[in-house]
């Protein structure tokens, strides 16, 4: 796992390495049509955990015979339908985390099942199988998720080299999961969270104890799942809520879908806010960039990542300003919209640390202080842009500064302008540490 050390909120739309997988076009951008159809949805009969089981249809919808399945069709699953396996096994590989991805997130979690069309807005059925398709080679990337707009279907394809990697396949199907909540869609503003979502969605079934459960015999892997949207991990810190704010924790999906206004064109953020009630959702960025000072967000296996990796870590944000234990950001490292800087205090371990940072814009800061075994840290937040605590023998402390507009901003992420792009610069001084 990588920690930006200088990081913006809104993220950037960059190629994943070829062992992940990568967006198609963006589903936040525009409808999709791929120019190879979805193969008609085939409907399926429900476990008894399915809600609205009365729903069911009866009929069974034929599947187009242009568009037979190739090789070997997984029948009598549940929630998804396999093309073009090249094996009995990979079938059953692949279906056994998808069907385990559907159970943790549909089933446990209360999230809108993907068997229902976006466009069916009275949750009434016909309820579908999600089709998942081998397509050999070519996409240009590991994986992509289409949708077919006749039916408000979203479908999967997967190369051949990676249709039994889940940190893929898993990854899609959280494309599917944002795709039948429906509120996202054609959502400019939401764009580049939706490869958040997929990369949320297939970091906690890879590495919570949901899934495990429901996938028998299964072997315990961990697989580095990327990091290459920088918001990710913020919706896992909302999701486990450490800090417990009302309205977010496991509310927060599908929350941040059932609570978005139809055709509002508002960012997620306008929506986390919405569910945070009275606390301001600069406060939890703020808190949440403290807890990344030393990957504190209730995630202990990227907290293990962390301190395995932490050393390759860039922390060179600030230059010397003149007077000794004053500091200034680097222009290039300046925190922008909901962004910040993690900056190691050197020089610590047995008295007092002050630190006070003046700016000519709003800003949050905090002292991120871990005891010396490493097992708890402590908080101090700047008031008025000042604080002072007592970092004792062995312990470590960081500064962390967090770019909080007084106001949300309502933006499309892939056309910044320049106010969303507006970094801050502010000046540190220090006593008791260097930095």
């Amino acid at each position: 796992m990588e920690v930006a050390t200088t990081a913006n909120f809104y993220c950037s739309r960059r190629q994943a390495s070829p062992s992940r997988s990568a967006p198609g076009p963006h589903p936040g951008r525009s409808r999709l049509t791929y120019d190879r159809a979805l193969r008609t949805p085939v409907p399926y009969r429900s476990h008894l955990n399915d809600p609205a089981l009365r729903a069911l249809p009866t009929h069974r919808i034929p599947r187009q015979q242009r568009h037979r399945p190739r090789r070997h069709a997984v029948p009598r699953l549940p929630h998804f339908r396999i093309f073009a396996a090249p094996s009995p096994d990979v079938a059953d590989a692949m279906i056994r985390s998808l069907e385990s991805a559907y159970a943790c997130f549909v089933e446990d979690l209360g999230w809108r099942s993907t068997g229902l069309s976006f466009r069916d807005a009275a949750d009434a059925g016909p309820w579908t199988k999600v089709n998942v398709y081998n397509v050999g080679t070519g996409l240009g990337a590991a994986a992509n998720t289409g949708t077919d707009e006749g039916f408000g279907m979203s479908f999967i394809n997967v190369e051949a080299a990676y249709l039994t990697t889940p940190s893929v396949t898993v990854h899609e199907y959280g494309h599917c999961l944002t795709y039948a909540a429906g509120a996202w869609i054609e959502q400019w503003n939401t764009g580049a969270w939706w490869e958040s979502v997929a990369n949320f969605v297939a970091d906690l079934w890879l590495t919570s104890d949901l899934h495990w459960r429901l996938v028998p015999g299964h072997r315990r892997r961990y697989p580095n799942t990327g990091n290459y949207y920088q918001a990710w991990p913020f919706l896992y810190y909302i999701y486990a809520n450490p800090d417990e704010f009302p309205g977010l924790g496991r509310a927060t999906f599908p929350g941040v879908w059932t609570q978005y206004e139809p055709n509002s064109q508002v960012t997620p953020l306008h929506v986390i806010q919405k569910l945070a009630g009275t606390t301001r959702v600069q406060d939890v960025v703020a808190k949440y960039w403290a807890r990344m000072a030393f990957l504190d967000i209730a995630h202990p296996k990227a907290q293990a990542l962390f301190e395995r990796d932490r050393a390759r870590l860039n922390y060179q944000n600030l230059d010397p300003a003149g007077a000794a234990g004053t500091y200034r950001p680097k222009a290039a490292r300046r925190p922008q919209y909901m962004g910040a800087n993690i900056i190691p205090l050197k020089g610590t371990g047995g008295g007092p640390v002050s630190a006070k940072i003046t700016a000519s814009a709003p800003f949050s800061a905090t002292l991120a202080i871990r005891a010396a075994d490493k097992k708890t840290v402590q908080y101090v937040e700047l008031v008025d842009g000042a604080a002072e605590a007592t970092v004792d023998a062995g312990s470590e402390a960081m500064l962390v500064v967090v770019n909080t507009p007084a106001e949300i901003l309502n933006f499309d992420p892939f056309k910044l302008t320049d106010v969303e792009r507006q970094a801050l610069d502010y000046t540190l001084t220090l006593t008791g540490a260097t930095a």
